[in-house]
């Protein structure tokens, strides 16, 4: 039977994808330019579909796709409570999730402050457990610019190199979560494919590769 993979477009597809044709996967209509959605292998063992991150448990859960590899940060943002198995972890797409503002500001975490960020569930959580008071705006795009307007005190955001917050004025001022692609299951798909599972999973976990 063939296996199903939800993969997320961008960084996670592209390197996964590689790692498929490296391991002996052929799919003769892809290419990191194509904008086909859906690429299928030509011994037909392994069909992948390109969707967005927040989508891919959404795939996995309702049986659309047998196993989906996605951002963690993604899946404790959009996917917390979803009915799927998290079965292994990528080591792909390293990012840290931190809290930031302006540059030498002093933030007085005494009292009640205005966040920003993409991650609204991940930052209440975080200043829930460390008992600080805080008001969440949700925001699509160009955190950076919140603490900078006045929109909000701080921002929680994923940083990489921190490059766009030094380009902005900002700075890291606490560091609070790692993230790295995990590779979700649909449970039934899980018994019913496990044969076929199995093999994705050891193929993925015979070397590291890296987003």
């Amino acid at each position: 039977m063939a296996v199903n993979i939800a993969l997320a477009k961008g960084r996670i597809h592209k390197a996964v994808m590689k790692h498929l044709l490296q391991s002996g996967y052929e799919f003769p209509t892809y290419s990191d330019e194509s904008r086909k959605l859906i690429f299928e292998d030509a011994t037909g063992a392994v069909k992948v579909t390109l969707v967005k991150s927040p989508d891919v448990a959404v795939y996995v859960e309702r049986g659309a796709a047998d196993i989906g590899i996605v951002g963690e940060d993604v899946l404790l943002e959009e996917a917390a409570g979803a009915a799927v198995y998290e079965i292994l972890d990528l080591g792909i797409g390293r990012c840290r999730m931190a809290v930031a503002g302006i540059a030498g500001k002093k933030i007085d975490f005494s009292r009640r402050i205005t966040v920003g960020t993409k991650y609204p569930r991940i930052a209440r959580k975080f200043f829930e457990e460390n008992h600080h008071g805080v008001d969440i705006i949700k925001l699509n795009g160009s955190v950076e610019l919140a603490p900078i307007v006045g929109l909000s005190d701080v921002i929680v955001d994923i940083v990489e190199t921190g490059n766009t917050l030094r380009a902005n004025g900002l700075e890291v001022l606490q560091y609070f979560m790692d993230f790295s692609a995990r590779m979700i299951c649909n449970p039934v798909s899980f018994k019913l494919k496990y044969d076929e599972i199995k093999k994705i999973v050891e193929l993925v976990k015979e070397k590291d590769f890296e987003a």
